[in-house]
């Protein structure tokens, strides 16, 4: 019998490492801000758009990154628990790596902010800070996802900031319907992680990990989702 042993190329590792596949949750609030600038009466930064979807791309892999570091190095995730990655549960990246990978990813979505605080002012800086001081604490330092305020911080962080952030950064003004339009996406991300942490029940309460689905209980989460 011939074993093919198969070697995975470092890009596909970080490509897993990063979960590339729930991108979608933070373009949808950056292409909806693009969206409601189209009816802005003024001039639009479109040279910025591009920019504005690296930053959010950072972010989202950078927390990601993060989240499974802590994640692991805490024993949530475990050999057949179903969050994260699994690249450190498979061994496949070290610890290390991951940290490293989202200290780094955080690093350049701040420098390329830079450019939205020279264009648009110094508001800009709270909010990019904001951004990313959200995406490390999630896991990281006070790790509000284990204290149950996941569900209630992503739906501002992954909402109404980034669908406002964007719009912002192409026209430079605001307004409350921007921050109308932009509730119904917080709700939409929100719903994606009450899901997975409703399929994480049994793994979360065994590591002692709070979240609003545990909380609630099997029944109760499925009664939540349904809204």
């Amino acid at each position: 019998m011939t074993t093919t042993i198969t070697t995975r190329s470092s890009f596909s590792l970080w490509i897993q490492a990063v979960r590339a596949f729930s991108f979608t949750a933070s373009m949808v609030p950056i292409i909806i801000g693009a969206m409601l600038a189209l009816s802005f009466p003024g001039y639009v930064r479109w040279d910025l758009f591009p920019i504005v979807i690296l930053c959010s791309l950072l972010i989202h892999a950078g927390t990601n990154l993060i989240s499974d570091y802590y994640d692991f190095t805490k024993g949530v995730d475990k050999e057949g628990a179903f969050g994260g990655s699994g690249v450190l549960v498979g061994k496949l990246l070290q610890p290390k790596q991951l940290l490293m990978g989202g200290i780094i990813c955080f690093s350049l979505c701040f420098l390329l902010g830079l450019i939205f605080v020279q264009v648009r002012g110094i508001g800009m800086l709270y909010l990019g800070l904001i951004g990313i001081i959200g995406g490390y604490l999630y896991c990281g330092g006070i790790g509000y996802k284990y204290i149950a305020l996941g569900d209630v911080l992503v739906f501002w962080l992954m909402g109404p900031l980034m669908v406002i952030g964007s719009y912002f950064v192409l026209t430079g003004t605001y307004n409350s319907t921007i921050l109308l339009t932009s509730l119904p996406i917080g709700l939409l991300v929100t719903a994606i992680l009450h899901a997975n942490n409703l399929r994480d029940i049994k793994h979360d309460q065994a590591a002692n990990v709070r979240t609003m689905a545990s909380i609630m209980g099997l029944s109760g989460a499925k009664l939540n989702i349904t809204f």
